[in-house]
């Protein structure tokens, strides 16, 4: 071996290897509390200024500085967040959204906290801890490695710590003590967070930036190991370690010299993009907390209010109208995650990079220096950058299709930090760049005066958005994905629009900033910015047209009258608190419900709209109905021929066939486990079988997805109820009829709303209401588009004897119209009044 190359192999194995502490800590930290750590980065950081402050500030001697920092300091840390910030959050409910954001806001807390008490220059003092021997670090990584492992497989508290992670509630039913184990996992993880802050902060920029964004890039070590395998781990760091050294040596000529030298320096990046867009994800439950802020409304005076504000820095003038300027081009990208996040339900960490693509791409417009183009004026270039960047939504918006939660967060960050790290980082994008104004706004009053008509329009765009049916679709998207998607929501695409808005909204704002503070700045649209951004708008209200701007306000002006990361700090700790302290959104009254009982006398209400019976009536026997039914389908209705689904080695069902005929109510009972869910699932198209076909009216559907079943006439429901708790009970079933077989029925919702006795609490926001209520809900949905043929999952679950009465006249009467039924249920009178076929399940197969 060379020289040159055994060196590039030591100095591959530093990094790698504190590359495979972060992962060791990460997986640890996941499997003692289902939390993937997001601050762990910004916990190195700190220990890294926190050693460094010992030894160059305080004069302390190095081991006992590390000692400090690394045995008291950094597991204190750990402590700290696990019974102040994750503790309350998993006593409040395990809700992965909740554990996401509050990561979030500890890393924009901790960020902002340290740009506060240290400032924000780079430091290139720190103190190193183990020398320039990489093979030192090598071996700290191993033994710290292999005590974990040896831990974990060989004593009490590993038991423990398998047993947690295999069934946390099961575990604590058995007396091990999960809060204590996770507590162990947190000051772990913060240990070797800490250990790696300390080692890299030597040989890389110390700020309260760089490192912890460092630190973020090769979480992609954890996350190729599924957050299970500590060799994975350890053996991928230091293999990209190695790789990333090598590639040092290769400088070629032409285009490609500056993309291998971008590579060579950032593999980490690449390996994080392989990781969270091709990899199995990891934590695939949904992430975002429902919409508590959906149903609220901004008073009028609010918005009166706003607009006052928003007008004053027409008065201003100087630094203090300068720094105005930047407060509505930032609300309009904040305006962005309004549309993805708060009313589409999807995570978006990345927007900062779509931000600074609209102001890099105007800039090279602008200057006439992008590929194929020729030089444009600026407000043409503004608006040509919002066409050529409104498309690369589709690189967070096509991952989203099939990814959600954890992986999702990934996936979006992922793509903000490689467009960071491989264009707005690279010389050759953004060596000498300039943005001017269009002619006649040089003056900052005259550009802000237009800054305010374009986010005026940008608001009015959302707000339209937000209403109507896509309002509704985009709303049922956030609230409940399965029952939009069978609802007949096109979710797939639903997704791919909400990203490409936002992405173009976050370019419209990202060309209005840089256009004015007149400079292409890298460094205001990194990937900690996305971060900050998404917990600005998170902890306001994602779902308020106020909070883009409250938060733009915020941020701008906390910053601009005090030291630098002031802002970060309050909304880091705003958003680490998440679990205790509401969307400031949820303060607002929420919309208009059904109008109150007029008093008619001293304290007796007099006769009003009240809430109908839980029992809903049976359908009518004579008269005509509002709308004709169409005429029943000639064909043999849904079929299941020969279905085998297997998940591995478990085959949950074997060979079966079945036929949903239309006119019958078909039965499927059996005890838990026979498959009768599975069956259900691969009939409505939740599921795909390993073998075998589904049919509808001998026409092949085994490869059509829900929402595409929905639209064929194959409506279901839900073993718990799949509503939508943001939209009324109205616009509940509203989706339905518009995304169902039969669409824009006038009459749809109205024959469904009283077909399930629901036209007095058809003004009530859905998700406070009983289980019955909530059950005719889902039924009445399902039933507004007018199916043919209608799948209900247990649908007398939680039910009183009279309710379910009722729910069998509806049945029947749904049968007698032509419609084909079928019911999965444990309540055997219901079957017994209903059913005309009944099948019986066991171990996969239909025994009778």
């Amino acid at each position: 071996m060379s020289s040159l190359t055994y060196d590039l192999v030591l100095a591959g194995l530093a990094v790698g290897s504190a590359a495979a502490l972060t992962g060791i800590g990460l997986i640890v930290t996941y499997r003692a509390t289902g939390v993937l750590n997001l601050a762990h980065g910004a916990v190195a950081m700190v220990c890294a200024y926190v050693l460094r402050n010992l030894v160059v500030e305080w004069g302390w001697p190095l081991p006992l500085a590390a000692c400090v920092t690394l045995l008291l300091v950094a597991p204190g840390i750990g402590l700290v967040l696990d019974r102040a910030v994750f503790r309350p959050a998993a006593v409040l409910g395990p809700d992965p959204a909740t554990t996401l954001v509050a990561s979030i806001g500890v890393f924009v807390l901790l960020v902002g906290g340290a740009a506060l008490v240290w400032g924000t220059g780079a430091r290139a003092d720190a103190p190193v801890l183990l020398g320039d021997d990489p093979w030192a670090q090598l071996a700290t990584v191993v033994l710290v490695a292999v005590a974990v492992g040896a831990v974990t497989r060989w004593t009490g508290p590993g038991r423990d710590l398998r047993a947690v992670v295999d069934d946390r509630e099961l575990a604590a039913l058995g007396g091990i003590d999960a809060d204590r184990v996770a507590a162990a996992g947190w000051a772990f993880g913060s240990f070797t967070a800490g250990l790696t802050g300390v080692l890299l902060a030597p040989y890389v920029r110390l700020d309260p930036y760089g490192l912890p964004l460092l630190v973020v890039e090769v979480i992609a070590v954890a996350v190729a190991a599924r957050m299970r395998s500590l060799p994975v781990a350890v053996g991928t760091a230091l293999a990209v370690g190695v790789a990333q050294a090598q590639l040092t040596r290769f400088h070629p000529e032409g285009w490609a010299g500056p993309l291998v030298q971008a590579v060579a320096t950032n593999l980490f990046v690449v390996a994080l993009l392989v990781a969270a867009l091709v990899l199995p994800g990891v934590g695939a439950r949904d992430a975002l907390p429902r919409a508590s802020t959906a149903g609220a409304r901004v008073p009028p005076g609010l918005w009166v209010a706003a607009g006052v504000l928003f007008l004053l820095p027409l008065g201003l003038a100087g630094d203090d109208l300068r720094t105005a300027v930047q407060v509505p081009a930032l609300a309009v990208v904040l305006l962005s995650l309004v549309v993805v996040t708060g009313r589409g339900g999807q995570i978006a960490l990345g927007q900062a990079a779509y931000a600074g693509l609209g102001a890099l791409f105007t800039a090279l417009l602008a200057a006439g220096r992008f590929p194929g183009l020729p030089r444009l004026a600026e407000p043409a270039a503004l608006l040509a950058a919002v066409v050529l960047v409104a498309p690369l939504g589709l690189l967070t918006g096509w991952p989203a299709i099939r990814r959600h939660g954890l992986a999702l967060a990934l996936a979006t960050l992922a793509v903000g930090v490689a467009v960071s790290r491989f264009v707005f980082a690279q010389p050759y994008a953004t060596a000498g760049l300039v943005l001017s104004r269009p002619a006649g706004l040089a003056s900052d009053r005259a550009y802000y005066a237009v800054e305010l008509a374009v986010l005026a329009g940008a608001l009015l765009l959302v707000a339209a958005l937000r209403r109507g049916r896509t309002g509704r679709a985009l709303a049922a998207l956030r609230d409940h994905e399965a029952g939009a998607g069978a609802a007949g929501v096109r979710v797939p695409g639903l997704k791919l629009l909400a990203f490409v808005a936002g992405a173009a909204l976050a370019a419209l704002g990202g060309g209005l900033l840089g256009m004015g503070v007149q400079a292409f700045d890298p460094a205001a649209y990194d990937p900690v910015r996305g971060l900050l951004w998404f917990a600005a708008v998170l902890v306001l209200g994602a779902d308020s047209l106020l909070s883009p701007l409250v938060a733009a306000a915020l941020l701008v002006g906390l910053d601009a009258g005090a030291r630098g990361g002031a802002a970060a700090a309050v909304i880091g700790l705003l958003a680490a608190f998440t679990a205790r302290v509401p969307p400031l959104a949820s303060l607002l009254p929420s919309s208009p419900g059904p109008p109150r009982p007029r008093r008619t006398g001293p304290g007796r209400p007099a006769a009003a709209p009240v809430p109908a019976s839980p029992h809903p009536p049976a359908p009518p026997a004579t008269g005509p109905a509002p709308h004709p039914a169409p005429p029943a389908p000639p064909a043999r209705g849904l079929e299941a021929l020969g279905v085998t689904l297997r998940y591995g080695e478990f085959t949950a069902l074997d060979r079966v066939d079945l036929l949903v005929a239309p006119g019958r109510v078909t039965a499927l009972v059996g005890p838990n486990g026979a498959g009768k869910s599975s069956l259900f699932h691969c009939l409505a198209g939740t599921e795909r079988p390993s073998a075998g076909r589904v049919r509808l009216d001998g026409t092949d559907i085994t490869g059509r997805p829900a929402h595409a079943r929905t639209r064929l006439g194959v409506a279901r429901t839900f073993q718990e109820p799949a509503v939508f708790p943001s939209l009324s009970v109205e616009d509940n079933v509203r989706v339905g009829g518009e995304q169902g077989r039969v669409r824009d029925d006038p009459h749809a919702v109205e024959r469904a709303l009283r077909l399930l006795g629901l036209t007095g609490v058809r003004h009530l926001p859905a998700g406070g209401l009983a289980t019955g209520t909530l059950r005719r809900v889902d039924v009445a949905r399902a039933v507004a588009g007018r199916p043919h043929t209608l799948l209900l999952d247990e649908p007398a679950a939680g039910l009183d004897a009279a309710e379910t009465a009722a729910l069998a006249r509806v049945l029947k009467a749904l049968a007698a119209d032509g419609t084909a039924v079928l019911v999965v249920e444990h309540d055997p009178d219901l079957v017994a009044d209903v059913a005309d076929t009944v099948h019986v399940m066991e171990a996969g197969r239909i025994v009778s």
